[in-house]
């Protein structure tokens, strides 16, 4: 999917408001899609190599690996190989974001882009109908569904307006180097959790 590691000074280019600044992975259609991953938006690294979570230090693929939903440890960095790629869609995992808008932090995202990120979310979900939607990252998550009290793990979707019914819907904390709580192996276990209730 991408090219080479990019330079600090290649990354400022990507920082634009390209509202789809990296393609979904998906399982091509009738496949079955068992799990949605939705991250947050795409850092600067990932929407310049068009890769998930592809910033060096990330933890998610670490963790995806430590969980058993991958067979080898994914790298990233310089792009998704198609092998790669075919090992998350051949399982019926796919990955999207709730803004695709890239930033150097999710934090520079304003709170209408989160709740639009949300509603883009739900009608994302109303047309694949995947068994379970993982969104990672809790704060995202509070601000995109208006659930403001809302803590990780399995959520209600009975609370949140227009949700797809039979789709179950988890928060799991975000992957980034920058959320000192988690580690691999304790955001492994979230993922291990995860598989197992789609």
């Amino acid at each position: 999917m991408g090219g080479g590691r990019p330079g600090r000074e290649d990354l400022a280019r990507f920082a634009t408001d390209d509202p789809h600044a990296m393609d979904d992975v998906l399982p091509a259609a009738p496949a079955r899609l068992r799990l949605l991953i939705a991250g947050i938006n795409p850092g600067l690294w990932t929407a310049a190599v068009n890769a998930p979570f592809a910033r060096p230090g990330n933890r998610f693929w670490p963790s995806l690996h430590r969980a058993g939903l991958t067979d080898h440890l994914v790298d990233a960095s310089t792009g998704l190989s198609a092998a790669d790629e075919r090992q998350l869609t051949s399982r019926g995992i796919g990955v999207t974001n709730l803004v695709g808008r890239a930033t150097a932090r999710a934090d520079e995202l304003s709170r209408e882009e989160l709740r639009a990120g949300g509603e883009r979310l739900i009608s994302r979900v109303g047309d694949l109908r995947p068994d379970l939607v993982a969104v990672a990252g809790i704060t995202a998550y509070r601000i995109s569904f208006a659930q403001p009290r809302a803590t990780t793990g399995p959520q209600d979707t009975s609370a949140i307006r227009g949700w797809p019914n039979g789709v179950a819907l988890w928060v799991v904390p975000q992957p980034s180097g920058l959320n000192a709580h988690e580690t691999v192996a304790s955001l492994a276990g979230y993922w291990r959790q995860v598989w197992e209730d789609r």
